[in-house]
């Protein structure tokens, strides 16, 4: 019974997590390129036409499934490896990295990028019925876009993690209590300066830092995630 409950999970983690990640890969790869270059009256029209409203809900209904299906999956093994057993183990701080990455991904997905993106379609909505736009929705896409990003390049160092979790060794041995105190700060530290970077100060890559203007294409994006991955590894592989 344990170990189909843990096959069930799994499988419903990777159906939820290929249509959340597949729908994040969809706005950055193909509608935003594509924003930037149709006129005004057809992005109206797919922002209010309802295609933007649908992908978004599967976008955020599908990173709650994964989050939920996730943590199950990860509690259940804590249960069967024990809290110490799981946390002395190269599998387990993987797998616990991977957890935690695409718990933020979650986070940005309901309260960043969800609420902005709810102001920029009820602003298109006014336009389109003659009225005027909301004052700051173009200010709340560029944050939703910024965040957006962030996601898409966290997507990179969280898969990196979870496919490493039963695949790729790190430690030779057990991990003791110390080490696992300071790669647990050294996450938490990481994606502080992720996040601070996708919500603090100006979301325009020309007024803002050298992070958001890294973020603005996707090769820079691209470029970020493949560090961010390295970043990650190699501390951690230092630590244990």
């Amino acid at each position: 019974m344990g170990e189909g409950w843990l096959f069930l999970l799994r499988w419903l983690h990777f159906l939820a997590g290929i249509t959340w990640i597949g729908m994040l890969y969809y706005f950055n790869f193909v509608q935003t390129p594509f924003f930037a270059k149709a006129d005004p009256p057809v992005r109206t029209g797919i922002i209010t036409g309802g295609l933007l409203a649908t992908a978004l809900w599967w976008f955020r209904w599908g990173a709650m499934l994964t989050l939920i299906t996730g943590w199950l999956y990860l509690l259940h093994r804590m249960g069967q490896m024990g809290p110490a057993g799981f946390f002395t183990s190269d599998y387990g701080w993987k797998i616990f990295f991977g957890g935690m990455l695409g718990t933020l991904m979650w986070f940005n997905v309901w309260f960043i990028i969800w609420p902005n993106q709810q102001v920029v379609m009820a602003s298109a909505a006014e336009v389109a019925r003659g009225g005027k736009a909301i004052p700051d929705a173009a200010a709340r896409g560029a944050r939703a876009g910024v965040t957006s990003r962030t996601n898409t390049m966290l997507s990179i160092p969280m898969l990196f993690f979870m496919a490493a979790a039963s695949h790729l060794s790190l430690a030779s041995g057990a991990i003791s209590q110390g080490q696992g105190w300071t790669a647990l700060i050294w996450l938490l530290i990481v994606m502080a300066v992720v996040e601070i970077n996708a919500v603090v100060g100006p979301a325009t890559p020309d007024r803002a830092g050298a992070g958001k203007k890294l973020l603005a294409t996707l090769n820079g994006t691209f470029w970020a995630g493949f560090i961010l991955t390295a970043i990650l590894v190699i501390g951690l592989k230092f630590i244990i």
